[in-house]
């Protein structure tokens, strides 16, 4: 058995639900909003925007991708995803936070909240784990509505490599340890199968990350 297949399989299993071009798998919801604010070449970016409570691991995967970070006063969590934009002179990208919110067809829903014509640039990140929308170990993925971007995640998360064995690989970049693991995928796929079509996490009591003075005086 390809162990790769159980990752395509899970993978393929979040785009028929949620109605998205693609979808990558990675380890966790961290992973992948820091991939997605690397290929968005955050460094580039004016401060990313984002709510003042939430997870301390969204301003720090903004900062580790090279950017920089301003709060804001936005509740959220009744809807459990907010959405992000990495501005720069030449175009934006959005990346959404929806690491408590699952929904079947969401892609369609988020996308028309947004502009249709931000299909391309639009990246919505997921979590899974106990106590999240799909409690596997743990895990997390990207959906994407742009090609290009789903192969550069594909290979960031994979150390830079190919689906296929090492040996028979030709290594496409400097990436990450970021890959979800087959048994994890494995058990995404068995839960699947039982998942409600909307699944709101209630709200948890995070800090004011706000009052951290090293989120935001990094990278200034």
């Amino acid at each position: 058995m390809d162990a790769y297949n159980v990752v395509r399989d899970f993978e393929q299993a979040l785009c028929d639900y949620t109605g998205a071009p693609y979808c990558v798998a990675v380890e966790s919801c961290s992973a992948a909003l820091f991939l997605c604010f690397k290929y968005c070449n955050v460094a580039s970016c004016d401060p990313i925007i984002i709510p003042k409570i939430t997870y301390p691991s969204v301003p720090c995967s903004i900062i580790n991708a090279g950017g920089c970070v301003d709060f804001s006063d936005e509740d959220w969590q009744k809807n459990g995803f907010y959405v992000m934009e990495a501005k720069r002179i030449n175009g934006s990208c959005d990346i959404i936070d929806s690491a408590k919110y699952l929904e079947r067809l969401m892609w369609n829903k988020l996308i028309s909240v947004e502009k249709q014509d931000m299909e391309e640039f639009t990246f919505v990140c997921l979590s899974f784990h106990a106590k999240k929308t799909l409690p596997i170990g743990r895990g997390g993925a990207i959906l994407a509505g742009n090609k290009q971007a789903y192969e550069w995640f594909k290979c960031a998360r994979f150390d830079g490599r190919h689906e296929c064995a090492l040996d028979k690989d030709t290594l496409a970049m400097a990436g990450w340890n970021m890959y979800l693991e087959p048994e994890q995928a494995a058990r995404g796929l068995q839960l699947m199968q039982w998942i409600k079509d909307v699944n709101i996490i209630p709200p948890d009591p995070y800090q004011d990350l706000s009052k951290y003075k090293f989120f935001t005086e990094a990278n200034r």
